[in-house]
């Protein structure tokens, strides 16, 4: 494979993705789409931990886009911060509306522009939303593409696997930087979100130690 761009937010998967990436290829951007959400100010930091504990002379430096939306969200949650979707709450609390088409929009451009013929994404085969799906995915591909006659292929490599799995490519990767709160309080995992329980199971699922500072359980 050439060059490869990797769609990152400092989440578990994105995080392992990229490092399994760094594992093979010689060439990887990390790209971050900001965009405006009340958790980027602490994953961004974490996400600085997170590289440069991989430094290495693959790692290209990161590339942030933003991407604003409030003017389309509003009040919701992840703007605010308030009535943050909690521990019990189902998977369709978290759904960001555009989120993946809002992304991949202006990475799959920077792409082009910058002759980086690939960009990865962490998004699993169990993900339950709409812009998650295969047909999604390829649909994006063909309309950027088209856009400005470019040939950017969007890449899945954890398509097919379940969580457990994934996490276990990321034995030996420096997690403890990885950032997967929406509520963070004092650059901590908050401990009582929909997205830090997902983490704690995820960990625990994989038979692998938890290394997140979390506030409360």
């Amino acid at each position: 494979m050439d060059a490869l761009a990797v769609l990152i937010s400092g989440g578990l998967d994105s995080a392992i993705l990229l490092g399994d990436a760094l594992r093979r290829l010689s060439v990887v951007h990390p790209v971050y789409i900001r965009c405006g959400l009340c958790w980027e100010s602490t994953e961004l930091v974490y996400l600085g931990r997170y590289l440069r504990a991989l430094r290495c002379s693959a790692l290209q430096p990161l590339t942030i886009l933003d991407q604003p939306v409030q003017d389309l969200y509003g009040s919701h949650w992840s703007i605010t911060g308030k009535d943050v979707p909690g521990t019990n709450s189902p998977d369709e609390a978290v759904f960001l509306p555009g989120r993946n088409m809002l992304l991949l929009a202006k990475s799959l451009l920077w792409c082009h522009l910058h002759e980086a013929p690939n960009l990865a994404l962490g998004s699993l085969g169990t993900n339950p939303f709409p812009d998650a799906s295969t047909t999604f995915f390829q649909g994006m591909e063909n309309l950027a593409n088209q856009s400005v006659h470019g040939s950017v292929r969007i890449c899945l490599p954890f398509a097919g696997m379940e969580k457990s799995a994934v996490m276990h490519l990321g034995k030996g990767l420096p997690l403890q930087y990885s950032f997967s709160c929406i509520k963070p309080n004092q650059e901590r995992h908050c401990g009582q979100c929909n997205k830090c329980a997902e983490r704690r199971h995820a960990f625990a699922t994989a038979g692998m130690t938890d290394p997140t500072d979390y506030v409360s359980f």
